[in-house]
This record gives structure tokens, C-alpha cells and sequence, in this order.
């Protein structure tokens, strides 16, 4: 990487690996082609599940549950998540009720949660946001209580792990993503973990009998990963991500700026041979590449520290062992004037800021329609934290001066807030 981009490119909001040259060559027998048996090897499980996104992992999943438990038909996501789980509960004719967080933490709150779980719930969805390990046993303790299932939405956090175990393992059902700008990328992937053999059996099933081998979708998705492996550096990014943003931010259209604005139809197909292929030669890296983020994190994290009112998000003080991957650095600013400022300062400016989300699920005007609503409930956590929180990249092209830039303006605008 040259001195000329490392300064003046721009920083992708996550830390992906990126791809080299060497992985994008053709498959050359069976064993170079199964990506499920590397990345079972690399969570240390019996099996892995490919499909084509995170998101298609989820819609697989819900089915064969669906299917186990025709009579139940509701699913309870944090209210502060991805929009992509609630059109992938709906997508599956399910009911959407989201749950609050805890004041904080991000983890469920279980107050609430014990509420809304009953003899109708299917599934409870706990998230393991921004690589951050969150409480999974309170959650399942929840749903086990009830007879539903838990399915832990690992899609931010491949690598990480609670103690020898990966999460995505510590519920019935795990699923991570291999989309742009992930540890692991495929452009769009998903991994499906199963520990129990019929449930997996069920998995497999809904799998073989709903998702359909298309061609064309394949064929653009293998484009789209040649051009992530070409385009993915800090000058092209200027354009490639750099300009769209930058575009978003002008309309005030924060949701479109955050990445947010999904179609809602989900497509699904099968995985080719190439693409396995690239995914299992850029495994071999993967290690190395977390250990660097973890690394990095560590260092930025006491440098953050150091500013009066920031929290860095760590991994759930309620689960022992916790060793969470660092994709992004969260940060909760002391309010949501002071989040505001510093985003209308320097989200366009290229160092790597973003947020996870722009709001919470029933405040999304695309989405608010697809969650049951709760008159009583006022979210009030789940919609402190969309205020509030901030990701800055750990990509390793946010080099040390531009980060310690980003620290100057983020300590100005917390000062400000009082």
C-alpha cells in the first residue's frame, strides 16, 4: 500500500479482510471448493451450513423451525438491529415483536423479554453487534422457558468467542455473514451452525427444498466479489463507498448514508464452486487478520479512554471468557446533540465513521410496518443507544494520524455537550 493512499484514501467504516490475487483462482478439485468443512474447522464444530447471505441463513433457519412448530409464530429481536432480520422474519410469514435493550449493555433486556416470550413464540434472536459478545444463556433461558428456540445472530462477529467455544454455537441455531467489508467476505455469503443433529437435519432440509440454484444471481455475485478484490483500497474506496456516502449525507438521508435502505425481497440461491474457492484460500488469512484488529482495538480503546464521557463498548460483563473480534470500535457519546455533531462533522470526511444503525426498528418509516406493535412498551434503551452510538473503523488503512485527528474532534464535541 503506498504512502499517497494509506493518507489521502478513504477508510471502509469496517475492518474486511481484504482479498489477493492468489484467491481468485479457479477451484481445483472437491476439497478446494468446501467452504462448509474449512469454516467448520475454523469454529471448531461437527458442520456448517452455506448459503447465500446472512440473511438467507436466517430465512433457512426460521423455516425449519417453522415447520418443527407449525403452531407458533412470533420471533423477538433486539429493537435495535439490522433491518435485514426483520424482513427476514416476515419474508418466512412469521410475527415481528422486538425486545428493549438493557441500559448498558446491548444485551437483551431480559425484563422484557420474559414479557413477551409465551406458548406462541418460535424464536428468540439475541446479537452479537459490531464483533461484541453479548449474553446468549439469559436469552435462551428465556425462550427454553417458553419451548422456543434461540437463534444468535453471529453476522458481525465470526472469530469470536466465549472461552474455547464460537459463539454461534451457544444457542440452538448461529448464523454469520460473509457480505462486504466482513472478517470474511464472499460479497454476499452466510454460515448456518446447528448443534443438535435434527435440528441441523432440519436446516439442511428447508435448505434443499427452498433455496433454488439461479444462475444469473450466482453470476453477478462473482462479479460483484471480482470487483470487491479489485476495488477494495483505499483510493478506489473514495468512490466506490466514499462518493455514495457523501451523496446520502447531502439529501439528510441518514438511513441511506448508514447502508440501511434494503430491498425487500430477499434473494435466494445456491453458492458457486468459485466463489467457495476464494472464501477458503481467504480463511487461511483470517486468523492473522483478527489478531492484528484485536490488537489495534487494544490500543485505541486506551487512547478513547482517555475522553471524558466516551464509552467504548466492551463484550458482555455477563458472559465469562468473552473474546469478542473488532471490526469497528462502538462508542456511545454522552448525548444524542453530542452524537449528531460529531456525525455531521466528520461521517463524510473518510476516517472510518459510521453508525451501526440509524435507528431503532420501529422508528425506520420503510420498516416500522413489519413489527407488531407494543403500546405499552416505549423502547426507551433500544432508542437511547440509536442515538447515541457511533462506530469508528479498525480498519488497519486508519492510520495512526488520521485516528488521533478523529480522537481531537470526537474529545471536542463531548466537551461541548458538558
Amino acid at each position: 500500500m503506498s504512502r499517497k493512499s494509506e493518507h489521502h484514501g478513504e477508510v471502509p467504516p469496517t475492518a474486511g479482510l481484504p482479498l489477493r490475487r492468489k484467491d481468485l483462482g479457479l477451484p481445483i478439485g472437491g476439497a478446494d471448493t468446501n467452504l462448509a468443512a474449512s469454516l467448520a474447522s475454523f469454529l471448531g464444530v461437527e458442520a456448517t451450513q452455506i448459503e447465500c447471505s446472512g440473511t438467507a441463513a436466517l430465512v433457512v433457519a426460521l423455516t425449519a423451525l417453522k415447520r418443527l412448530a407449525p403452531e407458533r409464530d412470533e420471533v423477538i429481536v433486539p429493537a435495535y438491529t439490522c433491518p435485514l432480520v426483520a424482513l427476514a422474519v416476515v419474508h418466512c410469514g412469521l410475527k415481528l415483536y422486538v425486545c428493549d435493550l438493557q441500559v448498558d449493555t446491548l444485551d437483551m433486556d431480559i425484563a422484557h423479554l420474559r414479557r413477551l416470550c409465551n406458548s406462541h413464540t418460535l424464536a428468540v434472536v439475541p446479537t452479537h453487534l459490531g464483533g461484541r459478545v453479548s449474553d446468549v444463556t439469559a436469552a435462551l433461558a428465556c425462550a427454553r422457558n417458553v419451548g422456543a428456540w434461540t437463534i444468535e445472530d453471529a453476522a458481525q462477529a465470526l472469530g469470536a468467542r466465549v472461552g474455547a467455544d464460537s459463539v454461534g454455537t451457544l444457542g440452538d441455531i448461529g448464523f454469520f455473514s460473509l457480505a462486504v467489508g466482513k472478517g470474511l467476505s464472499l460479497f454476499e455469503g452466510g454460515v448456518l451452525v446447528v448443534r443438535d443433529p435434527v435440528l441441523r437435519k432440519a436446516c439442511l432440509q428447508a435448505s434443499a427444498d427452498t433455496v433454488p440454484r439461479r444462475i444469473g444471481w450466482e453470476l453477478r455475485r462473482s462479479l460483484e466479489l471480482l470487483g470487491y478484490a479489485l476495488l477494495y483500497d483505499p483510493a478506489w474506496m473514495r468512490w466506490v463507498y466514499g462518493r455514495p456516502l457523501r451523496k446520502a449525507l447531502r439529501r439528510g438521508d441518514w438511513s441511506g448514508a448508514a447502508g440501511d435502505e434494503f430491498d425487500l425481497s430477499i434473494p435466494l440461491h445456491r453458492v458457486g464452486r468459485w466463489r467457495q474457492a476464494v472464501g477458503i484460500r481467504a480463511l487461511s488469512r483470517l486468523p492473522a487478520f483478527l489478531a492484528q484488529g484485536t490488537a489495534q482495538a487494544q490500543r485505541r480503546r486506551e487512547r478513547i479512554a482517555d475522553i471524558v464521557g466516551v464509552q467504548v463498548l466492551e463484550d458482555s460483563a455477563s458472559v465469562p471468557g468473552a473474546a469478542g473480534v473488532w471490526p469497528v470500535l462502538l462508542l456511545r457519546l454522552p448525548t444524542g446533540a453530542s452524537r449528531d455533531a460529531l456525525l455531521n462533522a466528520s461521517w463524510g470526511s473518510g476516517c472510518g465513521l459510521s453508525v451501526p444503525f440509524a435507528r431503532a426498528l420501529p422508528d425506520y418509516e420503510r420498516y416500522a410496518h413489519l413489527v407488531v406493535p407494543q403500546p405499552d412498551e416505549n423502547l426507551f434503551n433500544a432508542r437511547d443507544w440509536a442515538s447515541r452510538l457511533v462506530a469508528i473503523s479498525n480498519s488497519p488503512w486508519l492510520d495512526d494520524a488520521r485516528f488521533e485527528k478523529f480522537c481531537r474532534t470526537l474529545a471536542e464535541h463531548c466537551e461541548r455537550s458538558g
